[in-house]
């Protein structure tokens, strides 16, 4: 099945040839061709994500040849399709990609295409593929978070922490949060969270455990922590008996180490949240279908936090970087021609 597009150079973010944002560039790629069972998409948006940072500074586990064009979450329409994929041309999808979405075409594999409702913004549904998937993949696949469990997200005004805040409450949790600001506190409150604390205060575990209560073993069931670092060490303090802690990120830059007698002593578990559609394609069809339904529920509303010019595209990973933005950030897709 084909679209009857014709190959050209389109515009595109381009990696250096040395790691680190400042190197940064637009310029002219080849425009992709979708190979056997992959879609061309025509952007009309890309959302950023932390791991865009590392894989950029050649810190993430993905390190394509240099230059490259990053980006891993994009949606638009299918202009193309290769053989064997069952997604139609004309569609409107979002997915995920490996890197190559801050660009005008990006290919993406059909198995990874999530399809968008007629009604629902591209700047809404780029949110979907990474942020709430990784959020209900670590709570229902993961961890099976229970109704009138207490689940403690960490980073809660980020893309994922406010997916995870919306999920444990449309799972029946309580949910507690931390954030870096009485702004950002706020902002988790309002998407779901039924009190929240700022991992500034030296106490904050304390006020976590506290808010927890005695009925629950002084403890939360589950901690889930995209930060690491400093916090993530804290966070055993946070576990009732018997609790959870998922692993789901590093923004704070610093991977921790846990002391194994600390998981013995009240039987915890560290559990890592990871995913890819070779592996787990069964799993996340029944997390998509999940995410489509809770959507259309409205019990899951993405945040975005930030729409920028794709010129802008520098100045909104430093935003991220720098946690100076809520939600999830997202890069407009370049002007035609």
């Amino acid at each position: 099945m084909n679209g009857g597009s014709t190959n050209g150079a389109v515009k595109a973010w381009l990696s250096g040839e040395t790691p680190g944002i400042g190197d940064l560039k637009t310029g002219q790629v080849a425009r992709p061709t979708p190979g056997d069972g992959e879609l061309l998409i025509k952007l009309e948006a890309a959302a950023l994500n932390f791991s865009d940072l590392l894989m950029i500074d050649e810190t993430y586990q993905v390190r394509p040849p240099r230059p490259f064009v990053p980006g891993q979450e994009i949606a638009g329409r299918v202009v193309e399709a290769g053989d064997g994929a069952n997604t139609s041309v004309g569609a409107r999808v979002a997915g995920k990609v490996l890197w190559g979405g801050f660009s005008q075409f990006a290919v993406m594999r059909d198995d990874m295409a999530i399809p968008v409702p007629d009604d629902m913004a591209a700047t809404t549904a780029v949110a979907l593929p990474v942020s709430y998937t990784t959020a209900l993949v670590a709570l229902t696949e993961c961890t099976a978070l229970a109704p009138g469990e207490t689940l403690l997200v960490h980073a809660a005004a980020g893309g994922v922490g406010l997916a995870a805040v919306q999920v444990g409450r449309a799972l029946g949790a309580t949910v507690l949060a931390t954030a870096g600001s009485p702004e950002k506190c706020a902002l988790a409150v309002e998407h779901g969270a039924a009190q929240a604390f700022s991992y500034r205060d030296e106490d904050w575990a304390d006020q976590v455990k506290a808010a927890a209560g005695s009925a629950n073993d002084g403890g939360v069931d589950v901690v889930f922590d995209p930060v690491g670092g400093d916090l993530a060490k804290a966070s055993l303090d946070c576990l009732a008996y018997r609790g959870r802690y998922l692993v789901v990120g590093f923004a704070s830059g610093d991977v921790p180490r846990f002391p194994a007698h600390r998981l013995l002593l009240n039987r915890l578990s560290a559990i890592g949240v990871y995913w890819d559609h070779d592996r787990d394609g069964e799993m996340l069809k029944r997390v998509t279908d999940r995410m489509l339904t809770l959507c259309r529920e409205e019990a899951l509303r993405p945040l975005i936090g930030g729409v920028y010019p794709f010129d802008d595209l520098p100045r909104a990973l430093a935003d991220m970087r720098e946690r100076d933005s809520v939600g999830k950030l997202v890069l407009e897709a370049p002007a035609a021609g």
